[in-house]
């Protein structure tokens, strides 16, 4: 079994293809980071697991879920129905939690496993995002050494390594600061090709040019602080 963490802020409508669509042997557990909406009800009736964090942030959502999970190998996607649970697999493969490893042959497997963003519609990754995500990425190669070309949401790794990490950041810096601490503890870090599609409800982030801002601003924050 394997827990998947669903940071969840007012997801009620996307929450049920997302639950539906969970593969055998992965567990669904819906971090609810105080919704106003029907979420924690809706996710609670699809059998997944819910969990509080009231502490607003996304940061805060994806920690409270990594501490509350339960297994050795654990994913961490967005619960926006944007990216699919059916891909979780090839992630956990690709870390060699499943074996053979499926992502560099002859390499020893990744610590950590990325979807890499493919957009599968209009509107699925709006030019604003895509433009920040790419600085954003150019930045964390050249200071950690990596050779990423996506910040990506959907993530597989071990839950005790992530959180001997030491993660501190409780907002949108929260999925860089993984990356790039990640990055020099040695870790390798892999990409894994995942459809994207066009979120269901209304964006909290991407979908919007001040979401998109706050969370770069976030995430800059989070490099010069490690940096340091």
């Amino acid at each position: 079994m394997i827990d998947v963490v669903l940071p969840c802020l007012n997801e009620a409508e996307a929450l049920p293809w997302v639950l539906d669509r969970m593969p055998e042997g992965f567990r669904a557990l819906v971090v609810d980071n105080a919704s106003t909406d029907d979420s924690a009800r809706v996710a609670a009736d699809r059998g997944a697991r819910v969990v509080a964090a009231p502490q607003r942030g996304f940061g805060a959502a994806c920690h409270a879920g990594l501490r509350a999970a339960e297994t050795e190998v654990v994913c961490v996607m967005d619960a926006d129905a944007s990216l699919d649970p059916a891909d979780l697999p090839r992630l956990v493969a690709a870390l060699g939690a499943l074996s053979p490893p499926t992502l560099s042959p002859g390499l020893p497997p990744p610590g950590l496993v990325l979807g890499r963003r493919r957009p599968t519609g209009p509107g699925a990754w709006p030019p604003h995002a895509r433009l920040g995500n790419a600085v954003l990425a150019r930045s964390l190669n050249r200071r950690a050494g990596t050779r990423l070309r996506d910040l990506g949401p959907m993530r597989a790794a071990r839950r005790d390594a992530l959180l001997a990490l030491g993660l501190r950041d409780r907002r949108f810096g929260y999925p860089l600061e993984m990356v790039l601490r990640a990055a020099r503890a040695g870790w390798r870090i892999g990409e894994i090709d995942v459809p994207y599609r066009p979120r269901t409800g209304d964006s909290k982030v991407t979908g919007t040019l001040g979401g998109t801002v706050r969370a770069v601003r976030d995430m800059r924050r989070v490099l010069a602080e490690v940096a340091r």
